[in-house]
């Protein structure tokens, strides 16, 4: 169990880490714009982000 735990997190470690490679100046505006909104969007859209993940575990485990 300790290994796929460690395994998720260095894949999310990955996936986090595209985009600042990438795209740096929309990464840093990305950011900019999520500082700004108010406490209940970046809740929303932290939801949104796990239940959209918990699905997808779901989904690949059937």
């Amino acid at each position: 169990m300790g290994k796929y735990l460690l395994t998720a997190l260095a894949l999310m470690l990955i996936i986090e880490g595209v985009l600042p490679f990438l795209a740096p100046g929309l990464w840093r505006e990305t950011f900019r714009r999520i500082t700004e909104m108010s406490d209940g969007q970046v809740r929303f859209i932290g939801l949104t982000s796990m239940i959209a993940g918990a699905l997808l575990l779901l989904f690949l485990s059937l």
